[in-house]
């Protein structure tokens, strides 16, 4: 199955590019009508497309074994986000940092409005896999297609896998530039009108991509 091999292949994408590591984060791409997420187990590196497990949009599994711990979170941003055909969560070094201090990310690059404003909020801490944390990712991510998890890391959508995985590794890189910004003494950040200008610029090239 296509599909199977492709989120297999964003998993293993997300550790090779450092966004990931062992067993950390999960990933979820539409099915039709349904879910297809990264199981709870094996590591990464011992998945199988075989194991790549089927949920219905309640979360209820469909084929395969057990999902990944966060499959709620998946679940309700595909079934409050018609737009999104995929959800990556990472545990990358630089988001996960800015989380642990409990900070959006806010117009340190132009690249950060590759997630839908000039800013990229930080989700209140939740225990994992709860309704909570998920309802608090939800909220974060109002007209946006990244967050921050409080102590956790990072929610990168996209329209199919390889959306999800850029906006994961742009926001991961603005991150990283703010963290040693702030070592250096703070950004000059951009204002609302020069983020608004990047953000339809970038909705251009993604219309002429599109043909």
């Amino acid at each position: 199955d296509l599909l199977r091999a492709l989120l297999l292949t964003t998993a293993r994408r997300l550790i090779e590019l450092g966004l990931n590591h062992g067993n950390a984060g999960n990933a979820c791409v539409r099915h039709e009508n349904n879910i297809l997420i990264t199981p709870a187990a094996p590591p990464v590196a011992e998945m199988r497309e075989k194991d790549m497990v089927l949920l219905d949009g309640d979360g209820t599994v469909l084929k395969g074994g057990a999902p990944s711990a966060e499959w709620r979170i998946h679940c309700d941003i595909l079934n409050a986000r018609p737009e999104i055909g995929a959800v990556l969560h990472t545990h990358s070094p630089f988001a996960t940092t800015l989380a642990s201090m409990r900070r959006e990310l806010p117009a340190v690059h132009y690249g950060v409005a590759i997630a839908g404003g000039d800013n990229v909020r930080c989700a209140p801490y939740a225990l994992f896999g709860t309704p909570a944390l998920s309802e608090g990712v939800l909220e974060a991510l109002h007209g946006r297609r990244a967050c921050l998890i409080a102590n956790h890391g990072l929610i990168a959508l996209g329209t199919d896998l390889e959306d999800a995985l850029a906006v994961a590794q742009e926001i991961e890189f603005a991150c990283a530039l703010y963290w040693r910004a702030l070592a250096a003494g703070g950004p000059h950040l951009l204002s609302p009108q020069q983020m608004h200008d990047a953000q339809e610029k970038l909705a251009d090239f993604d219309k002429s991509d599109k043909g």
